[in-house]
Parts: C-alpha cells; sequence; structure tokens
C-alpha cells in the first residue's frame, strides 16, 4: 500500500485505538480460564487477530460480536474455554513478538507435541530463552539454533528458576500466566534486570482481574498464591491504547489542538509517559474528563509563534516511544536525547538505524550515540519518499512528520500499520489530515 500524507491542519476528536497489549493478555486468561469470558472493547488490529487465532488453536472457542458504533464502544468477544487443549500440531503467531512469547509457555501446559510458528521479522528474533529455560520445566524443545520454528512438547512443571529480564519482558509475562494456571503454589520465577516493568504491572493486573493470587518484591522475584476459585463468567474491559495513542498526541502537538478520547491516566501502559515528553517538548496540554487536548504551545515572546522545544526522554522502559518520539523532536529546536537505543535492535526492524535513516530523507538528522539518540529539530521538515521498512511504527512515525512538512511525504508498504493501528490513516483523516491511500 502506498499512503500520501499532505501537510494539513488537525481539528476535532479521536477515540484511541484499543490496546493490543491488553487485548493479548486479556486472550491469553480468556484461554487459561475455565468458563466463560466477555471482552469488552476488543482490538482488531494483526497481532489482536493472531492472538484470537492461537487461541482456538489451542482450544477455545470464539464468538465475535462487531460494534455497530464506534463511539457506543460496544464490541465484545465472548471466549469459552476449558483451559489448554490444542486442537492441532501447530500455532502461529504471526508477527506479533508479545503472541510467541507469552503463547509458548502457555502451549507448553499441553502434553501435545506443538510446532510453534511466526512469519515476517518474527522469523529472525532471537527466542533462545526458551531453548534455556523449557528443559528445567520439564519441557522438551528443538528449535532452530534459537529462532523459530520452534517444537515443543510438555507439561510445563514449575519450577523455582531465574530468569534475564534484560531482552524482553514478553517472555516472563508468559511464564507467569502459565504458572499461575497450574495452580502450583509457594513457586517462585526470580529475574534479572528487568527490563520495561510497567509491561509486567499490566500482565499482574490482568492475572489479579480474572482472579488469580501472583505477587511480587522490586520485580525481582515472582510468587504464587492460592487464592478463591475463579467465577464462571469473567467480564474484562480493554483499555485504550496509550502506544497507538502517542502517535495521535505528537500530531495533535505539531498541528492542532485535537482532543484524544478512550485512554486511562492510571493505566500501567509504559507508554503512557508520552505526556511527560510532550510536556518537556513545551506542548499545550488540557485532562478533561471525556479527553485530552493537545495542540502546539503559543510562545509570546517568540511573536506568538508556536514552537517546540528540545526535550530529554529515557524511553529504556517503553522503546515503543522511540518513533513517535523522533517525530516530535523533529520539530522542536534544539537537540532532544532519547535514551534506550539498545532495546530497538530487536523490533520489527532495528529501529534505531530505520529511524535514522528515513528521517534523513526528509531532511533531519539523527545522531546515534551508544545508547543515545540524538535527533536535530527545528528546520523544515521536506518532502520526500520514505520507506515503512515494514514497521508498523515507521510507518506512523513518518505519517506524523508529514503532518507538518513542506510538501507531501510518500510511505511505500504503509500497510504495515495494519499489525497494530488499523484505522491509523482513517483516524488521521477524521482529523482534518489530507491522506491519499492507494
Amino acid at each position: 500500500m502506498r499512503v500520501i500524507v499532505y501537510p494539513s491542519k488537525l481539528i476535532g476528536a479521536e477515540i484511541a485505538p484499543a490496546s493490543k497489549s491488553s487485548m493479548q493478555r486479556a486472550c491469553a486468561a480468556a484461554l487459561l480460564h475455565k468458563g466463560k469470558t466477555i471482552i469488552h472493547n476488543p482490538g482488531h488490529s494483526n497481532d489482536d487477530l493472531a492472538a484470537i487465532d492461537v487461541i482456538q488453536k489451542l482450544g477455545a472457542v470464539v464468538a465475535i460480536n462487531k460494534a455497530d458504533n464506534k463511539e457506543l464502544n460496544n464490541a465484545t468477544i465472548t471466549v469459552t474455554s476449558n483451559g489448554v487443549h490444542p486442537l492441532g500440531p501447530a500455532m502461529n503467531c504471526g508477527e506479533s513478538g508479545l503472541g510467541i512469547r507469552m503463547f509458548t509457555p502457555i502451549a507448553a501446559l499441553s502434553n501435545q507435541t506443538i510446532s510453534i510458528e511466526g512469519k515476517g521479522s518474527l522469523v529472525k528474533r532471537p527466542m533462545h530463552f526458551f531453548d534455556e529455560i523449557f528443559p528445567s520445566l520439564g519441557v522438551a524443545i528443538k528449535s532452530q539454533q534459537g529462532f523459530l520454528p520452534i517444537e515443543i512438547k510438555g507439561p510445563l512443571q514449575p519450577a523455582n528458576i531465574t530468569v534475564d529480564g534484560s531482552l524482553s519482558s514478553q517472555f516472563l509475562t508468559g511464564l507467569l500466566m502459565a504458572y499461575a494456571a497450574t495452580e502450583v503454589y509457594d513457586t517462585e520465577i526470580k529475574v534479572l534486570d528487568l527490563k520495561s516493568k510497567p509491561y509486567i504491572d499490566l500482565t499482574l493486573g490482568v492475572l489479579n482481574e480474572f482472579g488469580w493470587n501472583v505477587k511480587h518484591t522490586n520485580y525481582e522475584s515472582f510468587k504464587f498464591y492460592s487464592h478463591t476459585p475463579l467465577k464462571s463468567l469473567i467480564e474484562y474491559t480493554v483499555e485504550g491504547d496509550w502506544s497507538g495513542a502517542a502517535f495521535l498526541l505528537v500530531a495533535g502537538a505539531i498541528t492542532g489542538p485535537i482532543k484524544v478520547k478512550g485512554l486511562q491516566l492510571d493505566s500501567t501502559q509504559a507508554d503512557k509517559k508520552i505526556i511527560s515528553a510532550l510536556i518537556s517538548a513545551n506542548a499545550s496540554i488540557t485532562i478533561e474528563s471525556d479527553g485530552i487536548i493537545i495542540g502546539p504551545n503559543k510562545n509570546l515572546e517568540n511573536g506568538g509563534q508556536e514552537k517546540l522545544n528540545a526535550f530529554q526522554f529515557d524511553a529504556t522502559d517503553c522503546p515503543d516511544l522511540f518513533p513517535p518520539l523522533v517525530a516530535l523532536a523533529s520539530y522542536c529546536d534544539g537537540v532532544s536525547e532519547i535514551k534506550g537505543v539498545s532495546r530497538l535492535a530487536h523490533k520489527e526492524s532495528d529501529r534505531g538505524l530505520t529511524l535514522q535513516a528515513e528521517f534523513a530523507k526528509m531532511g533531519v538528522n539523527i545522531i546515534l550515540a551508544g545508547d543515545v539518540m540524538e535527533i536535530h529539530g527545528g528546520g523544515e521538515i521536506k518532502s520526500a519518499v520514505v520507506f515503512s521498512q515494514h514497521d508498523h511504527r515507521i510507518a506512523m512515525a513518518c505519517a506524523v512528520a508529514a503532518i507538518g512538512a513542506n510538501g507531501p511525504i510518500e510511505i511505500t508498504e504503509a500497510e504495515a500499520i495494519n499489525k497494530s493501528y488499523t484505522d491509523f490513516f482513517t483516524d488521521l483523516q477524521q482529523l482534518g489530515a489530507k491522506v491519499h491511500i492507494e
């Protein structure tokens, strides 16, 4: 898909997409819950659809009720499950990094031999932690030297283990869910150097809301305790996605104001930190009961011209914010610094290098200095043809940067957005952006 985004003035309101982090965890918990689960406000990105497919492959029965009105937010998914009982010899997680790392330990609860598969960039992403941990949990495993496809045979037997949390928190999420579902208590998972702690908070929040009892000590030790029986019917509402909404918020800061609805201010999502970056950049933010109003700030000392300031930000625990933050920094006077580049190598693309290459085409100079990215902003964003690198967040970051450019910016392979935010371009159009989609 080829998309051309033209310089535009944004105005109006838009609802944030459903959080795929919340949605995928809800699907996993619904599979593990023996009974019926109703999921409200379900997502429909490719990663969400992959999660629905996986839980069906692992034995759940799913009924989808689509929304008849986006504003009413009345879509639901009903999941009926009796635990993990695979229907076939394989499951495919699509291109979802969370999906593959979370559902593999869950699939290992079965005593059947299962092939764990993925596609796209996922086949190039390291999965060596399965080889390292599974044998100590009674799970036989065959991998391609730490890469997909993986063949496993359980059942997983919880044991006291230590895992490395420096590469990803997603494997830990899968272990926490699998351990909880076994109802084996007094076991402990020790974690070294955990990154993305807010995502583990989200996992624990889902587990506890369903009724399991999992607690941690300083994110270094996780233990499982007895609990009252889970209810036969559980209802769970997927919250709005701060990751996707970050692109709308940045677009509003560049050429708003707009209102973004459907976000929980008390969310445990790591990407909620976008608000602190926008404040540091001197954007105008007003929080109301039904949404966040975001726009450029007026600097009266500068003749009333709209102005954003360079900022410093640590994205180590929220690396998915790098792309929208680079778009923001491109419009900020001075050099902005974002820490956490080491977290970018194993995404859909090597995002540090990809952001540097694609934004250079638009006239933005980005320097990678160890774990810090320096973005030299404040200059004119130039009309260009850019490539998504098959990375959904790169496509969205380029589109946001195009909103205030000196001419149209063409994005090739723009269908990458379907991985997380299927309605992104149409939502931009609803806010007044001129977007041509081919």
